[in-house]
């Protein structure tokens, strides 16, 4: 308890320090440590007042979200009113307490803070309740504390919307009494001073009423905060349940809002949706640690890039690197190409100042790093260069060929293929051990998910340099084993045939988009296909039936829609027509004309399709090829392929991802369902051999997870 929390008193001014790195989280001993420290302080006739703060570079950054993944998956029971007795005695002390908040203090720590008599905070620092993402409230008091000090309005907004705010914005809304420039500690004990010699008695947030509001004026913002949570988190509950909890505020007294609270909090904790998020939390901070790979790696320090290909790709790639501080040349064989590539670029930053995302300046700065270029020869001072160039196979043998040529030999040559065999693109260098495949999702400046792709002949230092790359460009970089599709791309493959097989059975393509949108996808499979390019789905199918990988029941309807010119968004018309300027679906009656007389010609026999049925076979295909995947090693983890799916196909994150929604479910009732498939559909629903042997042993795909981190542990040690 003494190495978590210390205290020193100078000059009348006790400073309770909390020191629990990495980020002072309340976990185990923290309370107790804090409670013993201010006795410590109450009981010295010398301390005038109390200043709470944390070391090192942030204030108690929130609770150990172990412990609260604990309580979620009923490993440990449901913590009891310490933190609340905490807070009281905080409030309770006769001898002001001012809370400096440095760094973050959000959720728990938030909530500690608020309880304190007065709050400064340094100019850079950031506070909110961020408990919504993951499918829980405020479980200390933020729900009833927080519009006390900054009204109904600006809580609903915080604890809704799960934002932190700016000290600034704080200091505007009443969160905070004083922002403090220069050293955090001298300057709060300083105001700790100042409000000692103020008086004897100091404000209890709890006791506050004046920002709460009447019921008229806060029954409309509690309305359009429900509205704004439908449609910011649709399909979950806890941004619903905070608004009941705020409700309580101005409606009950404190103590009894903290307990409706509680009853909130602990339901919510409870709950499919707290577990699926909070999963993801953890699987996407997992995919770091990569067996076999040693820490102390060398790793290249990317200063300069070149990006091969001015395409949308190789543009919004050269956005990235350019964004993430990295000088990068963008060549193309083709001036026009070129120069609309940099003009794309230049109206992306354009945007961006205009949403308010950055100044002018920002975009000067952004754009003076990246230079383009017609040839591919003046690449050599380049510490990585990334291939953009379209998915072909041939054409990206050339480019590398031609790079290995004209490349610093300590360059890292990397493909942006999103399908294709790493090691083949590699046969043609002199240095495979050197060339990776950075699968980039698009937009590459926008979305967050970095596939890693690694073959045989990658090289650790390679592989490392690639992981330290997508944390600068502050993504989620996932290593995936080089196997055609890889991870993501080979699960989306069998969901669009699926999807393709349905409408010919009897659904529209507008059924099944609803089905899917209401299980929580961000869009349903045919408004993908039209955004990406219906000739870009069609020529991977024909390049797998080259392979003999192809499904053994033909897509009939794809190929004729390609005939026709109907590619999607880019023509204007895809499986739906787009109005001009507009990307919206809207269902085109003359497809599904094009449906029914294909099948007809088929001999398919149409029949009603439920939504039920439609999220079955769309969703149980992928998790059964993300066994497969497991089973052969192309995946290090299940929760990688849950990374994969939230991060980078618009899988409902409360869900968990897809592997962990097949937990949740059952892994009887997956198999169940894809061996009644299997008799119906035939060979390409075949249940995968791991599928089967986890049911057989009772176990689930978070078992493997658990035990290759103890194996790895255990090998660390």
């Amino acid at each position: 308890m003494n190495a978590l929390v210390r205290l020193a008193t100078r000059d009348g001014i006790a400073v309770v320090t909390i020191d629990n790195p990495p980020v002072n989280a309340l976990g185990p001993g923290v309370p107790q440590g804090i409670r013993a420290r201010l006795d410590e302080a109450a009981g010295d006739a010398s301390c005038r007042a109390i200043v709470v703060i944390g070391a090192g570079t942030t204030f108690p950054a929130g609770a150990d979200i172990r412990e609260l993944e604990d309580v979620a998956l009923g490993k440990t029971p449901k913590g009891g009113p310490a933190i609340h007795d905490l807070l009281a005695r905080i409030e309770d002390s006769t001898k002001p307490v001012v809370m400096a908040i440095h760094g973050t203090a959000l959720g728990g720590g938030l909530e500690l803070a608020m309880a304190g008599h007065y709050r400064v905070a340094a100019t850079g620092a950031r506070m909110g309740q961020p408990e919504v993402t993951l499918g829980i409230i405020p479980g200390a008091g933020g729900s009833q504390r927080l519009p006390r000090l900054v009204g109904i309005g600006k809580a609903l907004d915080m604890c809704v919307s799960g934002r932190p705010v700016t000290a600034d914005d704080a200091l505007a809304a009443g969160l905070i009494d004083r922002l403090i420039e220069g050293d955090l500690c001298e300057g709060a004990s300083a105001f700790a001073r100042e409000v000692a010699r103020g008086g004897a008695t100091h404000p209890k947030t709890r006791e506050r009423r004046d920002r709460l509001g009447s019921p008229g004026e806060n029954a409309p913002l509690f309305a359009a905060a429900r509205e704004q949570a439908a449609k910011t988190w649709r399909g979950m509950s806890a941004p619903l349940r905070v608004i009941e909890a705020i409700e309580a505020a101005p409606a009950r007294p404190f103590e009894d809002g903290c307990r409706r609270e509680r009853e909130i909090a602990a339901d919510c904790l409870d709950s499919d949706e707290c577990r699926g998020l909070i999963h993801a939390f953890f699987a996407e901070r997992a995919v770091r640690k990569v067996p076999g790979l040693p820490p102390d790696t060398p790793v290249l320090d990317i200063r300069r890039a070149a990006v091969i290909g001015a395409g949308a790709m190789g543009s919004g790639i050269a956005t990235a690197l350019a964004n993430a501080g990295i000088a990068v040349r963008l060549a193309d064989t083709d001036q026009t190409t070129l120069d609309d590539g940099l003009a794309a670029i230049r109206k992306n930053y354009e945007r961006s100042i205009e949403r308010g995302r950055l100044t002018a300046e920002d975009m000067k700065e952004r754009l003076g790093r990246i230079h383009g270029q017609v040839g591919n020869d003046n690449v050599r001072d380049a510490d990585l260069v990334v291939e953009a160039v379209f998915e072909d196979m041939a054409l990206k043998k050339s480019v590398f060929a031609d790079l290995d040529r004209v490349a610093s030999p300590t360059a890292i040559l990397a493909s942006n293929t999103s399908t294709l065999d790493i090691d083949e693109i590699a046969s043609t260098t002199s240095r495979p051990e050197r060339v990776i495949g950075l699968h980039f999702f698009n937009p590459p400046h926008v979305m967050r998910l970095l596939e890693i792709v690694r073959g045989p002949r990658t090289g650790a230092p390679a592989l490392a340099t690639a992981l330290d790359l997508a944390r600068k460009l502050r993504k989620v970089g996932v290593v995936v084993g080089n196997r055609r599709g890889f991870v993501g791309n080979r699960m989306m493959l069998p969901y669009m045939r699926e999807a393709q097989y349905l409408v010919e059975e009897g659904a529209t393509p507008a059924q099944v988009d609803g089905a899917l949108y209401e299980f929580g996808m961000a869009m349903g499979i045919f408004a993908v296909d039209d955004m990406g390019g219906l000739e870009l789905q069609w020529k991977v199918r024909q390049e797998d039936a080259r392979l003999g990988l192809g499904p053994d029941r033909p897509l009939r309807v794809l190929p004729k829609l390609c005939e026709m010119g109907r590619l999607g968004q880019k023509t204007g018309a895809g499986w739906y027509r787009y109005a001009p300027g507009d990307r919206a679906p809207i269902p085109d009656p003359d497809v599904d004309a094009l449906i029914e007389a294909t099948a007809r010609e088929a001999g398919i026999e149409r029949r009603r399709i439920t939504p039920e049925e439609i999220v079955e076979r769309s969703v149980f295909v992928m998790i059964n090829e993300g066994a497969r995947i497991l089973e052969e090693g192309n995946a290090l983890r299940a929760s990688d392929i849950d990374t994969i799916y939230l991060t980078g196909y618009g899988f409902p994150r409360w869900r968990g991802g897809p592997m962990w929604y097949a937990d949740a479910v059952g892994l009887d009732r997956i198999l169940e369902r894809v061996e009644r498939f299997h008799q119906i559909h035939g060979p390409t629903w075949a249940p995968a051999s791991l599928l089967r042997r986890l049911v057989a042993e009772g176990r689930r795909f978070r078992d493997l997870d658990v035990e290759a981190a103890e194996t790895g542990q255990a090998n660390r040690r």
